[in-house]
């Protein structure tokens, strides 16, 4: 039996809100991998934003891939990994960065995270964006022990 789930199944799960880790290589060592917010539709692209001149920016422009997982912390378990290139973009802070935290923190506490964290309403943030080529995933509700 295939846990695997149906690209509509994954893309639809990918789009829902998670915090992803994401995995970029680094030479001579293991890949950086830590957490990150991020957005996605179906069919496009995985997007997020960090610091401009971070050490994530630096290995994405020197690997031009990174790895994204996202998954549930409860069984039944669901997981979705992408692996793709990478670009780097600037970040529109409207649309990149405030809903990003209204989606994440909710209306309340978003607006004051961006208040504190931005006092100026600017980033110096890039924009990161991850085109899935290659997907791996897992749907533990298909195994018929589960539940």
């Amino acid at each position: 039996m295939s846990l695997a789930m149906s690209r509509a199944e994954r893309e639809a799960f990918l789009a829902d809100t998670h915090v992803a880790i994401v995995s970029i290589a680094e030479e001579g060592r293991g890949p950086l991998t830590v957490p990150v917010w991020y957005r996605y539709a179906p069919g496009g692209e995985v997007r997020f934003a960090t610091g401009d001149g971070s050490r994530k920016e630096r290995l994405l422009k020197r690997a031009g891939r990174a790895s994204l997982c996202v998954q549930t912390e409860k069984p039944p378990y669901l997981y979705v990994s992408v692996e793709g290139p990478t670009t780097i973009d600037v970040v529109d802070f409207e649309r990149d960065t405030r809903e990003m935290a209204l989606r994440y923190l909710g209306p309340k506490m978003g607006e004051a995270y961006l208040v504190s964290t931005y006092p100026e309403g600017t980033t110096s943030e890039v924009l990161v964006r991850l085109r899935p080529e290659r997907w791996w995933s897992a749907d533990f509700r298909k195994f018929g022990g589960a539940g």
